[in-house]
């Protein structure tokens, strides 16, 4: 196995000599941090900087297993989920929760991935009845997000085939308990790229 600034540096190899993050970060700019043992800040940057061009599962997972060895748990489940996202597609919608005085959850919750709530995409079982499927949440730019809040989200879906036809603009609901917990307009869907 080989160590996180090995790792770093492989992954760094992946991408366009030219690549550069939205905030004018470049993969050089990296290579430099790395050099520097900047480890932490060199993994942030080739985070940024893979949001630009499209990227393999291999950096992605060696993303990961650089977080896990620097023990950013965090940035490691990102990772991993960003890997998934290439193997199964994106689905990104914005989500507002409703306010406990009107029946939605009390706490906030943990906006990194481990939140598996139910969801009304707009299946129907075979006697048509309401289907709901499964999908974990990733609440994007903030730690947590609470009652009656809202924030642009993404979902990893237990089954992703059964998402597939969702497009932006529609309308899908989050279920933890009776009666609806939020409400999500769909801003993107992407297939996988594997």
């Amino acid at each position: 196995m080989d160590d996180a600034f090995t790792l770093l540096l492989r992954a760094a190899d992946l991408l366009p000599e030219d690549a550069a993050a939205e905030n004018g970060r470049t993969v050089e700019n990296v290579r430099e941090e790395i050099a520097f043992q900047e480890w932490e800040l060199a993994l942030d940057g080739l985070i940024e900087i893979a949001d630009v061009p499209p990227v393999p599962v291999a950096f992605w997972e060696m993303l990961a297993e650089a977080a896990g060895q620097m023990m950013l748990d965090r940035s490691r489940r990102w990772c991993e989920w960003r890997a998934w996202e290439v193997r199964h597609g994106t689905v990104r919608a914005t989500l507002a929760l409703v306010g406990a005085d009107e029946g939605g959850r009390r706490t906030a919750f943990a906006g990194d991935g481990r939140l598996r709530p139910l969801w009304d995409i707009g299946n129907r079982t075979a006697d048509g009845r309401q289907d709901l499927n499964i999908a974990r949440l990733w609440v994007e730019f903030t730690p947590q997000l609470g009652p009656g809040e809202t924030a642009d989200i993404r979902l990893a879906p237990l089954q992703p085939e059964r998402w597939r036809h969702l497009k932006p603009g529609d309308m899908i609901t989050m279920h933890e308990a009776q009666p609806v917990a939020g409400l999500a307009e769909i801003i993107e869907v992407l297939p996988p790229r594997v």
